[in-house]
């Protein structure tokens, strides 16, 4: 990019491109939408796991094998959504860097984990008898 370029930029509001994954930034956005996120995944957890208690259902009604996967995923579920709200902390806990790696970070896992961990979790619940 050439000054005169930079400079209207500048003028503008408008940054470079690689404004927008500066640590500064990427820890606001991180911020805000790990509160989202966490906040879309308490909810989720929230409605389908009450509809699915309210129904009658329990753990126990599952085979052995089936009953692990549903513990294994529903603990992934659990950590993904501490990992989701510790991304939306506005807290820093250290200087500016490395709390963008370490907010990058959990936001990934704990996307991840939700995704995945729901996916057994609800495995887990087809494998199971039918009512």
């Amino acid at each position: 990019m050439s000054t005169t370029e930079q400079q209207r930029d500048a003028a503008s509001g408008h940054g470079s491109p690689h404004d927008l994954m500066s640590p500064e930034v990427n820890v606001q956005r991180i911020m805000r939408t790990g509160t989202v996120w966490f906040t879309a995944a308490v909810g989720t957890v929230g409605v389908f796991l009450g509809l699915l208690l309210a129904s009658g259902w329990r753990p126990s009604q599952l085979a052995a094998p089936d009953q692990f996967l549903w513990w294994i995923g529903s603990l992934a579920v659990v950590l993904s959504i501490g990992l989701l709200g510790w991304s939306g902390c506005p807290i820093l806990e250290v200087d500016v860097p490395t709390a963008d790696r370490n907010k990058t970070r959990t936001m990934q896992w704990g996307t991840a984990l939700f995704i995945a961990g729901g996916a057994i979790a609800v495995a887990a619940l087809l494998l199971g008898p039918a009512h």
